[in-house]
């Protein structure tokens, strides 16, 4: 009865992993050979794994990715000119930790997309908010926060991500208010979270889609100011998602 009650007393303090594992040392004859100070440790160990899977749950979920992708799935076969040692580099998130940023460009089908993704999962994992969207979704979310009132929640809510991944980075000419949204989401950034641009075109063509030359530069400067790049070159990936042993991203 009072292992019971001490059970239910764990779950009703919402310690369920201690709980789970309390039960477990229970039935096992191995932890009455065990002091009470490593039972106890172990008990700590559970609550505290049990708490960090839920937030990187909560993490992943919130960071609404495209594809389910991972560094650890990258391919590195396709000629690309992606260079492995690089990416893993990168994959250690300490240009996040720096608050630079990291521009993805090449043609259309060479894998930026799920590269985004991957850098995005791998930043959750070490405990940094993080989020990925799409450049028309995130104008078309900026232009209704205008309308209803929540503008400035959501230049908040932004802001305070550890990093922004912004896919299909100008996939044509901006608007006039387009182009101040963005200047607002990328200043509020700026030297204070990192930012992940992913772009069929060359960062030297990107003035010309902006359009008004002042907001250009300003753009520009802020998000290529201390960013890493990795340019991709060559045929497209998708076509090798035919192939009988496609890697988990050309499934993507």
């Amino acid at each position: 009865m009072l292992t019971q009650q001490t059970v239910e007393k764990m779950n009703a303090m919402k310690l369920s992993g201690m709980a789970e594992a309390f039960q477990q040392q229970l039935g096992s004859s191995e932890c009455t050979r065990l002091s009470f100070d490593e039972r106890l440790g172990l008990l700590v160990d559970s609550e505290w794994t049990t708490r960090e899977q839920r937030k990187l749950k909560r993490r992943l979920r919130s960071a609404k990715m495209r594809y389910a992708a991972s560094i650890e799935d990258v391919d590195f076969k396709h000629p690309r000119s992606l260079d492995r040692q690089q990416v893993l580099s990168l994959g250690n998130c300490g240009w996040i930790q720096s608050r630079h940023n990291l521009l993805i460009t090449g043609p259309t089908g060479i894998g930026k997309s799920y590269l985004a993704c991957a850098f995005v999962e791998r930043a959750c994992r070490r405990g940094y908010s993080a989020a990925y969207l799409r450049l028309p979704r995130l104008l078309q979310q900026l232009a209704v926060a205008r309308g209803d009132g929540s503008y400035d929640r959501l230049l908040g809510r932004l802001a305070r991500l550890d990093l922004l991944a912004i896919d299909d980075w100008l996939l044509a000419p901006l608007r006039d208010g387009e182009r101040r949204d963005i200047i607002e989401v990328i200043e509020d950034r700026s030297e204070r979270a990192s930012t992940l641009v992913a772009s069929q075109l060359p960062a030297k063509e990107w003035h010309t889609v902006i359009g008004d030359p002042n907001l250009a530069d300003s753009i520009c400067d802020r998000l290529l100011h201390n960013a890493h790049r990795l340019e991709l070159k060559g045929p497209s990936i998708r076509r090798t998602k035919a192939a009988p042993k496609a890697t988990a991203e050309t499934k993507a």
